[in-house]
């Protein structure tokens, strides 16, 4: 894997807002759904990657890509970021990084209007 460093780096930077927001929601409201949401979330985004790029090698049935996108979604994103370094997948792919990259900003944006502004910009009380 090239750039190892620079890729962890990003991975780290990104994280940080989520992080932060989780750890604040879990320590100062008791609600630590959120914390468990990601981690499992990762998960299950670092094995469906890992079934997806086997069953590409195979020529077997994919994993759909609104279903990889979806766990995304749900909280998976960073660890499919980390699975598309580590199995080499779905990282030339215009289209899907596109989408991919909507979604974490989708994250980011949530955790700074929940640290910063409290959550009044989308609603979410603080």
């Amino acid at each position: 894997m090239r750039f190892v460093r620079v890729k962890l780096l990003v991975l780290a930077l990104l994280g940080l807002l989520p992080f932060v927001g989780v750890l604040q929601m879990g320590l100062e409201l008791g609600f630590w759904v959120p914390a468990l949401v990601y981690l499992l979330a990762s998960l299950v985004c670092v094995w469906l990657y890992r079934q997806d790029k086997r069953r590409a090698a195979e020529q077997g049935q994919r994993t759909p890509e609104k279903v990889l996108h979806g766990c995304e979604l749900l909280g998976g994103w960073p660890g499919a970021l980390l699975a598309q370094q580590l199995y080499r997948h779905k990282t030339r792919k215009v289209s899907y990084q596109l989408v991919f990259w909507l979604i974490v900003l989708v994250h980011q944006v949530f955790w700074a209007d929940y640290l910063f502004l409290g959550g009044r910009w989308l609603g979410v009380a603080a």
